[in-house]
């Protein structure tokens, strides 16, 4: 006999094997129950839960040789019929491949036709939303008001692409994915029946790649069975997922937090020997940085789906919020990017430098405190520099001190002005209407603020708005005007920052004009004839209609 793959041959074939979705089977029970069944169903949820076999089950309740029942029997010809694929009175459509209006005319010509074999004519429509315009035009009528012996089930992935005419004239039904607890229960359950050795850290990976969809977990359960040879091993399963891949993340970001890029590229080329996906590995580094992100601002809110929980929370020590934070939307448009570059390798390995590179403004203090007696200039570190890791992240206060004149102001600061040291560019606000640039560099100095300035590299604070920016061309053009204002060579770092309170020339003007409208509004309702006005006509002020005066 040939082989029968495991999905298939364990696709539930009653209401009470189907894992999961209870509120869906309760409220079909309960509608055969008290024979109120609505002519038309929509059951909607991602690949893999239950859509068509749920349709299924129902259609055999509804004809099942016992009555509408809410449990069909499983037993008689008609049930059996249905689970063999030949019941003459179910009509399964795959909609992806009769989209055409003819196809859907040609199905619904024989609707009006009692059934030939059970007790009512099923019309199973599977990914329903692949129908044309003109196919639901012609089922929208038939739908609303079928003979009285139709029944129609439509599944979908998708229903936002369903005309709202179709969805009010159905009952819809939307599937939840199956968390890994019920996935691994059927899994143990499965291969317990089939005797097939297993171990249960195995099915938890499983479970866990399956992301929701049991159909997905089988196929997986099916692959883990052949790749170790007649059961279900740890190691195994960890080699055919390319976890071990990912389990190299957490030792990458060390490396990176630490300054260590050789030894977090060094990491990449082991990685890179497997034959890796590393548009995947990038969605991994992703979530690694997000429940990193989440330990960080709700320590109690740990999953076990998320992995190996002491290496989390000492990532979440290592790293500050700033940097997952910065590390996060690196890896994010690093994703977006990783198509353009020449290979998916060297962009991988562009995310991982760029992470290396660009530091919160917080670390990039100096060491060495400096008085307005003894303003010596810092050297600035070099990105190959590794980076001092705390050993417990200190509290930051709501309000930090203001640092002494010379010293970098932290990105974090809620402070409106950083503390400037006296130089060529203390007063950005007058430097940048000097700068020979346009358009989107313009723009990028605009947003900026100056952090610090030792005499030959100049520190830059960038708000949320222009941060795309950074590595840019428009970065390079900003440091050649520079350089032209300056005199002479100078180096330029961009430094990412989440404060929308950074002093720079817009924030600024955006204040002055906020402080002239407000002015120009006081004068209005402080004149005289305008008070008058108000009183004698009971006249109002149109809101938004005062405008200040400029001088243009």
């Amino acid at each position: 006999m040939a082989y029968q793959v495991l999905a298939r041959r364990w696709r539930p074939k009653t209401f009470a094997e189907l894992v999961g979705q209870a509120h869906v089977v309760q409220a079909l029970q309960n509608a055969l129950r008290q024979q109120q069944v609505h002519h038309a169903y929509l059951f909607t949820g991602t690949r893999g839960v239950g859509k068509t076999t749920l349709a299924r089950i129902l259609a055999k309740a509804l004809n099942c040789e016992s009555g509408v029942v809410p449990e069909p029997c499983g037993t008689c010809a008609v049930c059996q019929a249905v689970d063999a694929g030949r019941f003459v009175d179910l009509i399964e459509v795959d909609a992806a491949s009769k989209t055409g209006v003819e196809d859907t005319r040609d199905l619904l010509d024989n609707v009006p036709y009692a059934p030939t074999q059970g007790r009512y004519k099923v019309y199973l429509i599977d990914e329903v939303h692949m129908f044309s315009k003109h196919s639901f035009n012609a089922l929208l009528k038939t739908l609303e008001e079928p003979p009285p012996h139709v029944k129609f089930l439509l599944a979908t992935t998708d229903p936002q692409k369903l005309p709202v005419t179709i969805l009010s004239r159905c009952l819809q039904f939307s599937l939840k994915h199956l968390s890994l607890a019920q996935i691994a229960a059927q899994f143990g359950h499965i291969l317990q029946t089939e005797q097939i050795d297993a171990e249960p850290e195995a099915l938890e990976l499983l479970a866990r790649a399956a992301d929701g969809s049991m159909r997905d977990g089988l196929s997986l359960l099916d692959q883990a069975i052949a790749f170790g040879g007649g059961s279900v091993r740890h190691e195994d399963v960890r080699q055919m997922l390319g976890i071990v891949m990912t389990e190299l993340l957490p030792g990458i970001l060390t490396d990176v937090q630490q300054g260590d890029a050789a030894a977090a590229l060094d990491k990449v080329h082991q990685v890179a020997q497997q034959t890796p996906d590393f548009h995947g590995l990038t969605k991994e580094l992703l979530l690694l940085l997000h429940h990193i992100s989440l330990l960080q601002a709700v320590p109690t809110g740990w999953q076990p789906s998320w992995g190996d929980e002491a290496t989390l929370r000492q990532l979440a020590e290592l790293l500050s919020p700033e940097d997952s934070q910065l590390y996060y939307q690196i890896a994010l448009h690093g994703l977006r990017d990783l198509p353009l570059a020449p290979t998916v390798q060297s962009g991988f390995e562009m995310i991982i430098l760029r992470m290396h590179a660009f530091r919160p403004a917080a670390q990039t203090t100096p060491s060495k405190p400096t008085t307005p007696a003894a303003s010596q200039p810092q050297q600035s570190p070099t990105p190959a520099a590794p980076r001092p890791v705390p050993a417990k992240r200190p509290p930051r206060p709501d309000i930090p001190d203001a640092p002494p004149l010379g010293a970098a102001a932290p990105a974090t600061s809620t402070s409106a002005t950083p503390a400037v040291p006296a130089g060529d560019f203390a007063d950005w606000h007058q430097v940048v209407p000097q700068l020979s640039v346009a358009g989107m560099t313009r723009q990028l100095a605009q947003h900026a603020t100056v952090q610090d300035w030792d005499g030959k590299t100049l520190r830059l604070l960038v708000q949320p708005q222009v941060t795309s920016l950074i590595g840019s061309r428009s970065e390079q053009k900003l440091q050649q005007a520079l350089c032209d204002y300056h005199g002479s060579a100078l180096k330029l770092r961009l430094l990412a920052t989440q404060e929308q309170a950074v002093d720079s020339p817009v924030a600024r003007q955006a204040a002055a004009q906020a402080e002239q409208q407000q002015a120009a509004e006081h004068s209005i309702r402080q004149d005289r004839q305008v008070q008058v006005l108000q009183q004698t006509f009971d006249a109002q002020i149109v809101p938004g209609s005062i405008r200040p005066l400029t001088t243009d």
